[in-house]
């Protein structure tokens, strides 16, 4: 099984939910103290790994107010725009996953800082180290999942969600042959949540959209039909209706963002709407 879901089954009661809206938030306050205090933000609050390694630990957590972006208007325009990205993929995923998401690409960033610290000596702070990575890996995900998802450059032309991936993607591999040392091992770290996470969990079925699931349990559904069951299922998916009367290979797991117990099956179970009963 998945380690993926091997955590969700254990520590899935401890996810966040919305917990874009608390990036948004620290985003907000961090691009309020930047322009209230620079030199203050500079000094004690940047992902700094010679302070950090002298003691100065909330670097670590405090760093994730550093904004995306110093000029105001293109800050909301980043904000507005990973808000929604954020919450599609939480909606799609689940909260559970959609936190460990971000959790793996803070961690990364942080190893990176300290791994080129220890190597070069290159402190990097306060510029080199900020969130810009997590931002590339939160779009790289949505266009893995949505990739006929459009987007309006420059507010007027159309282009599909893949076009601007494999743009970045391309920029991405360029930073990495091109670039210096420093610049290969904070790519590659920062952005290991997307790499890693996607490996994992889909494999080559990097592309099992929610439309993609629907037709493939549909296929399912049909061939099922004309092959005679016996016995009682133990297991039954809320959205298909597949049991391992249907495919042995199928693993079928509850739940937790739904009240009640509602259990899916493997391809459903990040894909489906949470099923919440009024209060």
């Amino acid at each position: 099984m998945n380690w993926i879901y091997k955590l969700q089954n254990k520590f899935g009661r401890y996810a966040i939910p919305g917990l874009m809206k608390y990036v948004i938030v620290l985003q907000a306050a961090g691009f309020a103290l930047l322009r209230i205090n620079p030199l203050f933000f500079y000094e004690y609050l940047c992902l700094d790994p010679a302070a950090v390694m002298h003691g100065q630990i909330w670097r670590l957590f405090t760093f994730l107010l550093q904004p995306a972006h110093t000029d105001f208007l293109y800050f909301l325009l980043y904000m507005y725009l990973y808000y929604l990205l954020g919450t599609t993929l939480e909606h799609v995923w689940g909260s559970f996953v959609f936190d460990l998401y971000i959790f793996i690409g803070v961690l990364g960033h942080i190893l990176a800082a300290m791994v080129v610290y220890w190597l070069t000596g290159y402190n990097g702070a306060p510029y080199f180290y900020n969130l810009s990575y997590l931002y590339m890996s939160l779009f790289m995900a949505y266009a893995a999942m949505f990739p006929e998802a459009q987007f309006l450059l420059f507010f007027i032309i159309p282009i599909k969600a893949k076009w601007f991936a494999i743009a970045e993607g391309l920029f991405f591999l360029y930073g990495i042959i091109m670039g210096s040392m420093t610049t290969r091992i904070v790519a590659l770290l920062s952005f290991a949540n997307f790499i890693i996470f996607f490996l994992s969990m889909y494999g080559k079925n990097i592309r099992e959209a929610p439309r993609t699931a629907a037709r493939k349990a549909s296929y399912q559904r049909k061939v099922s039909r004309s092959v005679p069951k016996t016995g009682t299922p133990r297991h039954r998916c809320a959205v298909c209706g597949r049991t391992e009367l249907d495919d042995e290979n199928l693993e079928f797991r509850y739940c937790s963002q739904c009240d009640g117990q509602y259990e899916y099956c493997m391809d459903h179970l990040y894909t489906h709407k949470h099923v919440k009963q009024d209060k």
